[in-house]
């Protein structure tokens, strides 16, 4: 029983201590995310640009220019990451906040 126990623990513990991408929240902007989606790719670019309503029509600045990054800046307002836009941080801290939002991002 101990040694079952002991072994659950350290599944437990190597599982708790290795990063892994937030999972997404049911009926969140999050569900239309695709799992596989690393942080910078197209996909994500593609959902980020969705999720705040970036572009019109296709119309838009290019994903990941300083034009874009500014634009998901200005839609995040207060929410938005204090590092520097396009940076991984800033990418890590955008897709964070985007996965845990529990309404619908406003026009605007």
């Amino acid at each position: 029983m101990r040694r079952l126990l002991a072994a659950s623990l350290a599944t437990l513990l190597a599982t708790a201590c290795s990063p892994s991408p937030p999972a997404p929240l049911a009926g969140s902007p999050a569900s239309g995310t695709p799992g596989d989606a690393a942080l910078g790719s197209p996909a994500w670019y593609d959902w980020v640009d969705r999720s705040l309503g970036i572009s019109s029509d296709g119309h838009g600045p290019d994903h990941g220019s300083p034009e874009w990054n500014q634009a998901v800046q200005r839609k995040l307002g207060q929410e938005a990451p204090q590092a520097t836009p396009g940076s991984p941080q800033w990418q890590q801290s955008v897709d964070a906040l985007l996965r845990t939002r529990g309404n619908p991002p406003s026009s605007g």
